[in-house]
């Protein structure tokens, strides 16, 4: 199992240690831009195989996608990070591409591969791969919702003074400060629903406090978070690596499902060695399906400023 990280930044240096911690890639190459970078990166991240007791092989490389030959999941973080008081759209010039360059490389190299896109505005950025690659929509996986989800999550057991091992909950829509949609009504503790434990009004908070969970910590970091959205991204490549056959929640190209068409949003999906095995359609109250196609009609105004 070969598994390359385009990126060796913050965000694709954690996503790369999380994986080799969890030792079940053979390989994971790390691939930037700047001279030296990822080498270093991987070096470093090498010199702690002994102590955290992993065999994974970590590889650096300046830019040489040869390097990443035959890798079975390919995961792109490349691009420029949010700085305070930007969004997430604002990115999409530039992201946009960075992004087109980095997979048509990739596949080049592994015209067999599974992509993971955590670039930015992600849900755009997911579809701009469908768009530019012509790669079988299994096979293209926007990461996202795993990272909401694990926010709201954290947020839900704050609120309950609760174990977050107990906790569990799910976070659909697009990932953006607006467009997420936290499905409070299905979130449970142990399997109890979350709404016996604590108030409307607290719920709200939590569902709020999810929303802006990116920007808080961009503020508070003068840069976007790594540590989480590394961890997503080690999960859903376990997940197809491993063939769990797992859900989570993320961008998929939707053709018909959840009444959408035509655009990359986060929805719950099975994945397993495939990429993509199924995605799961859940019944969503009125308010949950207003809120979903409120939230697809910022995708879409997003996936208009791309120039196909």
């Amino acid at each position: 199992m070969k598994v390359t990280v385009v990126g060796a930044g913050a965000v694709g240096a954690s996503c790369a240690e999380y994986i080799a911690i969890k030792d079940f890639a053979s390989e994971v190459v790390l691939l930037d831009i700047k001279e030296g970078y990822a080498e270093g990166k991987a070096m470093d991240l090498m010199q702690t195989a002994s102590l955290n007791g992993f065999d994974t092989k970590i590889t650096g490389s300046t830019n040489d996608y040869s390097k990443t030959a035959n890798s079975d999941i390919c995961v792109i973080t490349s691009g420029i990070p949010r700085k305070p008081g930007m969004t997430r759209e604002q990115l999409i010039g530039i992201n946009a591409g960075i992004v087109k360059t980095v997979s048509s490389s990739l596949i080049e190299h592994s015209p067999s591969t599974i992509i993971i896109v955590v670039s930015n505005p992600m849900d755009t950025m997911t579809y701009l791969v469908h768009k530019t690659t012509g790669l079988p929509k299994n096979r293209i996986i926007g990461m996202g919702g795993a990272l909401d989800s694990a926010r709201f999550k954290y947020r839900l057991a704050e609120a309950l003074g609760a174990p977050i091992s107990d906790v569990d909950g799910m976070v659909i829509g697009g990932h953006s400060d607006k467009g997420m949609v936290p499905l409070t009504r299905l979130a449970t503790r142990n399997s109890v629903p979350v709404s016996e434990f604590i108030s409307e009004e607290r719920l709200a908070q939590v569902l709020q406090d999810t929303k802006v969970g990116g920007a808080t910590l961009t503020g508070l970091l003068g840069t976007s978070a790594w540590y989480a959205p590394g961890a997503a991204v080690s999960g859903l490549v376990q997940a197809i690596a491993c063939d769990q056959k797992k859900i989570f929640p993320c961008s998929v190209l939707l053709e018909g499902e959840y009444g959408l068409n035509d655009l990359c949003i986060g929805v719950p999906v099975v994945l397993g060695k495939n990429g993509i095995e199924s995605i799961v359609e859940i019944n969503l109250s009125d308010d949950e399906k207003a809120h979903m196609q409120e939230s697809a009609a910022g995708v879409s105004k997003t996936n208009d400023l791309l120039e196909l």
